[in-house]
């Protein structure tokens, strides 16, 4: 009977059939999906209590997933929410934008993997990411630049180093460049792959000897040489490059020009450290006394880049990004690090490890570097890009002076 009652049925009926339950399927999953939302994070331990559980715990538990100090995060957390606009929401607490951002910055962990952790929406994640990295930025403004703009005091690095002390008492800081992870499309490649044969944006700072950034210019493509940045950093006036006052300098590289406030060591003997820990411990004329004393007080930045690439390992895996916002996590890491370090607890166990040793280099400092040797990696690059500026002959005769001083007392 029943198929006797189908078989009569119409082509018009028998697609209208059809037709209602293919809609009736569609509103079923629509009232699913949007009415009647099967909760996805429904974890009793949310991020806000994980949280106050690190803040009331032990010092190395919270150290491992935020990379400072519970009384640096509330210092930090206090600044950032009265000063710089960080906020939250009714669902989401200002402690957990903030722990959200240090999440993702220290761990490299994926907007995925950091919904779990905090129970809450991709979409919640990422949005609050974006607001913890911008309120880090506007830190940037106050906090990476030097403390005495004046640099009127001997820093206490040199004051109280017999090495140093008074060989380089004018000295205010140093600079160089380093390289960090970048992801690109594929038609901008080639510019931002460097002599490191990787993709990566080229950064330029300045630190003092507190270890402390006072200068960055980041966003450069990996192909850019060191001394195009820097002159482009001094020679634009918006960029607030802290330029040494009359009789001040800083300490560069090979890789940079001489002139009138930047001194760089003999280009023609070895100069970076491991050119010396490898060789013989004999210093070979007067050229490689000057450059070992030079080199080892500029090693300070590179302890610096060690340190901040240690912390932040988002650095040396950056997801992709849009290009812009690699570069604001450049420079929201840098503000971090300048805020751990002046924070007046003074207890950090990356920065204690650097201070207990003043030898001592992060081996996360070298990454994207093919050798350490002056001749050969400098080479003919840096005769073609560092030329000479206004003031060099002033700064040769620098040179001379503090060289000639260095080997009559180390002879006597």
């Amino acid at each position: 009977m029943e198929c006797s009652e189908n078989a009569s049925e119409s082509p018009d009926i028998v697609k209208l059939k059809k037709v209602i339950i293919a809609a009736l399927c569609l509103i079923n999953e629509y009232y699913e999906t949007y009415i009647h939302k099967t909760p996805c994070m429904t974890s009793s331990y949310r991020g806000d209590s994980w949280i106050g559980e690190l803040l009331q715990g032990h010092q190395t538990r919270f150290h491992n997933m935020f990379r400072m100090s519970q009384t640096i995060f509330v210092d930090l957390l206090y600044d950032l929410e009265n000063v710089h606009g960080l906020h939250g929401s009714s669902r989401t607490t200002t402690r957990e934008v903030l722990a959200i951002t240090l999440y993702i910055l220290s761990h490299n962990e994926s907007i995925r993997s950091t919904c779990e952790r905090f129970q809450h929406s991709t979409e919640t994640i990422s949005r609050y990411f974006s607001i913890g990295l911008e309120a880090l930025v506007k830190l940037s403004s106050l906090i990476i630049k030097p403390i005495d703009p004046s640099f009127e005091n001997i820093p206490r690095k040199i004051l109280y180093d017999n090495r140093y002390m008074p060989y380089f008492k004018d000295c205010i800081g140093a600079i160089d460049g380093t390289h960090v992870d970048a992801r690109v499309s594929t038609a901008e490649k080639v510019a931002y792959i460097g002599r490191c044969g990787s993709t990566t944006q080229n950064v330029m700072a300045v630190c003092d000897f507190n270890m402390c950034f006072t200068f960055v210019m980041s966003g450069w493509e990996g192909s850019a040489h060191d001394s195009r940045i820097f002159k482009f950093a001094i020679r634009n006036q918006q960029h607030q490059f802290p330029m040494p006052p009359p009789n001040k300098y800083y300490l560069v590289d090979a890789g940079y020009p001489m002139q009138r406030g930047f001194l760089k060591p003999f280009s023609d003997t070895k100069y970076h450290i491991p050119d010396f820990q490898r060789g013989s411990q004999i210093i070979r004329g007067r050229k490689e006394t000057f450059n070992k004393r030079h080199s080892s007080l500029r090693g300070v930045i590179e302890r610096s880049f060690g340190v901040w690439k240690k912390k932040w390992v988002i650095l040396r895996d950056m997801p992709t990004y849009p290009f812009k916002k690699q570069v604001k996590i450049v420079v929201a890491t840098m503000a971090l690090h300048n805020y751990i370090r002046r924070h007046p607890s003074r207890d950090d166990p990356e920065f204690n490890v650097c201070d207990r040793d003043q030898s001592y280099i992060p081996p996360e400092a070298y990454e994207y570097r093919i050798g350490q040797t002056l001749l050969n990696n400098e080479g003919d690059e840096t005769n073609h890009e560092a030329q000479d500026g206004e003031g060099a002959e002033e700064m040769i005769q620098l040179r001379e002076q503090i060289t000639s001083t260095l080997v009559n007392e180390e002879m006597n």
